[in-house]
């Protein structure tokens, strides 16, 4: 029993470590791919999600791209997804779904991982006053200019012009994958904001896990599943151990305990911080 909780522990650390800092980085980049291909597709149809709900009236779904954000200071092109629960920030950045979309009059908030799943916001805070935005979506490309990089404690910017439009951008601030609040970096467009379709969701309607910071719970069944086949497997291990040898049950047990390991991990990300 000892020496199965010892495999235990090892592999579910071993496999934590790797989807943070390996396979989440290969998974964003394939979804990253993916959601660039449907929103080219779409722009080529006219028919990209300019508001909250799709064509037929029906809320977006979670993960839907809605929109290109290319920052040429620190080298970032990535496709905004709709939803910023840790799950949709596994794609990419997330627009918050309480908020106008990028262009459309008022404040559009922006989320996006520091570390985790590529890290496309790792740089944001060495962006300075002046260096220019630009987002593409349904309705048109969009240029803004950064008036502002803020943490906990700074001074908000003045509120957006009546008629205006402003991007907010926010990830976890602090060293990676040990958070220490967020940082956001404040951009007012240069040209004419449009109008859009009204917000489904208010800002106090949000569900928890979509607010900054915030973990999600509510597939903690799944995990609790996987932990569990990885403990059978670890005892198994173990068994093999004694009665074929190490380095055959090794040989036998590893992959195994590997793709489970990782499939939990994958679940205990959805715990961990949005934009870690």
């Amino acid at each position: 029993m000892a020496r199965a909780a010892l495999v235990f522990l090892f592999m579910i650390s071993l496999t934590l470590l790797l989807q943070l800092v390996v396979v989440s980085g290969l998974q964003q980049s394939a979804a990253q791919q993916r959601a660039f291909e449907r929103f080219r597709a779409d722009l080529a149809k006219g028919s990209p999600a300019i508001g909250p709900a799709d064509e037929s009236g029906k809320p977006l779904a979670t993960g839907t791209p809605v929109a290109y954000l290319e920052i040429p200071t620190i080298d970032v092109r990535q496709v905004i997804v709709e939803g910023t629960t840790p799950a949709a920030l596994f794609s990419g950045p997330g627009h918050r779904r309480d908020t106008p979309l990028p262009g459309q009059f008022g404040t559009s908030v922006l989320y996006g991982r520091r570390a985790a799943f590529g890290g496309p916001f790792s740089d944001i805070d060495s962006l300075r006053t002046g260096d220019t935005i630009k987002v593409t979506t349904g309705q048109g490309v969009f240029t803004y200019t950064v008036i502002a990089v803020r943490t906990a404690g700074s001074p908000m910017p003045a509120a957006v012009a009546k008629g205006g439009s402003r991007i907010t951008m926010v990830t976890a601030a602090g060293t990676a994958f040990m958070p220490s609040g967020t940082v956001s970096v404040d951009a007012d467009l240069k040209g004419t904001a449009v109008g859009g379709p009204r917000r489904l969701v208010s800002a106090r309607q949000l569900p928890a896990e979509e607010r900054a910071m915030a973990g999600d719970a509510r597939t903690m069944w799944a995990l609790a599943l996987w932990l569990q086949a990885l403990i059978v497997l670890s005892l198994a291990a173990v068994w093999g151990w004694h009665r074929w040898g190490r380095a055959q049950a090794w040989v036998v047990f590893l992959p195994a305990l590997l793709l489970v390991g990782l499939a939990a991990a994958g679940e205990a990300a959805r715990l961990l911080p949005n934009l870690l």
